[in-house]
């Protein structure tokens, strides 16, 4: 989510043909069948990837292996690979877990829409903060993460934006949810602990014993710690996003 690279494969070098195809009848295809041979517990495809996101949850996608995975499944590493050929054919499982369903649109005009679009998908981000390490690059997405996408464009129909103006409008949102989920994830996780926050922590002695050197951003520093407004970044940002938007669909609208 937020990648335009990510629907348009062939425009990577480094895109990997059979993989991508395996991914593909992974997340679109008919759940494979139990394998041939192999221990007398069944595996699911959707076993195996909670089993994933359980692990990325609680140490990171690093953390993810086939074995771990393997292992919390109380199967062998061989048995694992009968359903899942390798790492990356996981972690788009996983992707596909992790993310719901999308959900009806919101009420209200196309702004509307997309703010509350914006929203889930932040606290998507936060829910699984692995998934900004997952959905990145080139990659087979599944139902899932298209419906994501397919909601946010649906909300920008009859704004009379070009296709590829209504990619770029949902990529450009996308980005800045994605951006500010970087920063808290950064931060530890701390809900809140946006750029304002961690910019006067870092430079609190700096600007105590510096600060006349950079008067304009001890003024605004000072400001915000006396008037709030500290740590909106996700809504500001957002905000100002879409009133640009809004006036390019004015434009084209008439209205």
């Amino acid at each position: 989510m937020g990648e335009r690279k990510g629907i348009e494969p062939m425009a990577d070098e480094q895109w990997d043909a059979g993989a991508g195809a395996a991914a593909v009848r992974l997340l679109w295809g008919p759940p494979p069948g139990p394998p041939a041979r192999g221990p007398k517990r069944g595996l699911t495809l959707e076993g195996i990837a909670l089993a994933g996101v359980g692990i990325a949850d609680a140490e990171g996608l690093g953390a993810v292996s086939m074995q771990r995975v393997a292992g919390e499944l109380a199967v062998t590493k061989m048995a694992l690979y009968r359903y899942v050929p390798g790492k990356a054919e996981l972690v788009a499982l996983m992707v596909e877990a992790a993310l719901p369903v999308p959900g009806p649109a919101a009420l209200g005009g196309w702004r509307e829409r997309i703010e509350v679009w914006a929203r889930e998908l932040y606290a998507g981000f936060r829910r699984h903060p692995w998934l900004l390490e997952a959905t990145v690059g080139v990659r087979v997405m599944g139902p899932r993460e298209l419906g994501w996408m397919e909601r946010a464009l649906a909300a920008l129909e009859g704004c009379r934006l070009s296709g590829a103006e209504a990619m770029d409008a949902v990529v450009l949102v996308a980005g800045h949810v994605r951006g500010i989920a970087e920063q808290e994830r950064a931060a530890g996780g701390a809900a809140g602990a946006g750029p304002d926050a961690q910019l006067a922590a870092m430079l609190g002695e700096v600007m105590r014993v510096h600060g006349e050197r950079f008067p304009a951003l001890g003024a605004a520093l000072a400001s915000v710690a006396e008037h709030g407004g500290q740590d909106q970044a996700l809504e500001f940002g957002l905000e100002r996003i879409l009133d640009g938007l809004g006036l390019l669909v004015a434009r084209r609208t008439g209205g």
